[in-house]
């Protein structure tokens, strides 16, 4: 049982609004009440194993979350065996999971609930054109199983640079951004008559063939359904353009990762009604498609009424300096609303899991984080990390 009443907290919910004064009450992992003068008091010693927590009048706020980072797909100061992030045999992978590589007792999953990230968005690197399956995890758990909040939440494809540098070592397609193109296209034109052939087998299965079961089709369904997105690496404006095109050829939902060049082409991307995501912001330009980096770009974007997610990108950036990105988006001029929603409510929104975290509303899992100043104050400590009624971590 996971029941804890948060006691004299200055609440922040994220969902609008100034702090106030309140407690939270959280059963089984769940937010029950968000202002204990509606909840019944004698109802308190009714509940089994309730903990209280005090807050002393600091901030409670939802738990951060990292929208896309590869924590736990390449392990901390381990090398080759804990690398297991990019299977580079083969271009179009995306029947392989995140949660069969993750290392869950990777040191970072700890420095990052010390940071109040609850939540994390993790899975494959960019080598290949369709990489695999994206999870969303809390960042305590015994195994990856308990960590789950999610899987799959997405399937991952890179354009650009990343998979033509791996296959042209290898003399193979792709080594142009027409054949990434091209192979991303023809995965999901098969997976759509795969999916067909099912629906009419299922529909009338006396006059349809049942289809050989295919693994990495049947691992696009989801997406030709609409109920995950693809998370679509793109940093220069001609792949972005090129991730529109392929989401409108087969009415998908994507989001553009990174978006590195999206300053430029923000009209497109608000005509297109995409979500992004930016980052990693504590970073050099480090390779060509990089060359139009600017520290605006998320500010930018969410000012023209784009929602957007700040990233870290891990292990790029380490992830304990997601707050630290924010605060750099807003001295380069983003609104500190919306730096703060970047790496909560909103960032949630980019990978369909607001339903569960993001905000402290009834009804979501009880991931808090409580601080002693505002969270985009450097000098701001995180006091204590609550996942799911939890306290997994107290300074």
């Amino acid at each position: 049982m996971r029941n804890l009443l948060v006691n004299n907290a200055n609440i922040l919910t994220m969902t609008g609004g100034k702090p106030y004064l309140g407690s939270i009450l959280i059963l089984d992992g769940i937010i029950k009440s968000i202002d204990f003068k509606d909840t019944d008091k004698s109802m308190l010693s009714k509940i089994d194993d309730l903990k209280i927590f005090d807050a002393k009048g600091n901030t409670v706020m939802p738990g951060l979350i990292d929208a896309h980072c590869h924590i736990g797909m390449w392990n901390e100061s381990i090398g080759f065996e804990g690398e297991d992030g990019n299977e580079e045999t083969d271009p179009v992978t995306p029947h392989l999971r995140a949660i069969d590589g993750i290392y869950h007792d990777d040191r970072y999953f700890t420095e990052a609930m010390m940071n109040g990230i609850t939540t994390v968005v993790t899975g494959p690197g960019s080598a290949n054109v369709l990489g695999g399956q994206f999870a969303a995890l809390n960042t305590f758990g015994n195994c990856v199983d308990d960590m789950i909040l999610k899987a799959p939440v997405a399937i991952k494809a890179a354009l650009g640079e990343n998979p033509k540098a791996v296959y042209s070592e290898k003399k193979q397609m792709p080594t142009t951004r027409m054949s990434i193109a091209a192979l991303i296209r023809e995965a999901l034109y098969e997976a759509t008559d795969y999916m067909n052939e099912k629906e009419n087998y299922i529909n009338d299965p006396a006059e349809n063939e049942k289809p050989k079961y295919d693994l990495k089709l049947e691992a696009l369904i989801p997406l030709l359904q609409r109920k995950i997105p693809l998370k679509i690496h793109a940093h220069r404006a001609d792949d972005i353009a090129t991730a529109i095109r392929l989401k409108n050829e087969f009415n998908l939902w994507i989001t553009i990762e990174h978006c590195t060049e999206g300053h430029l082409i923000t009209d497109l991307l608000i005509k297109s009604n995409v979500m992004v995501t930016c980052g990693p912001i504590i970073s050099d330009r480090s390779k060509p498609e990089l060359r139009n980096l600017i520290s605006e770009n998320a500010g930018i974007l969410s000012k023209a009424g784009i929602i957007v997610a700040i990233i870290t990108d891990h292990p790029e950036t380490p992830i304990g300096y997601l707050t630290l990105s924010a605060a750099l988006a807003v001295k380069a001029g983003m609104d500190k609303e919306d730096a703060l929603k970047s790496i909560t409510i909103n960032a949630a929104k980019v990978c369909g899991i607001e339903e569960y975290v993001g905000s402290i509303e009834v009804g979501k899992h009880g991931d808090l984080i409580v601080i002693d100043g505002e969270l985009l104050d450097i000098s701001t400590n995180v006091l204590a990390t609550i996942i799911n009624g939890e306290v997994v971590y107290a300074k």
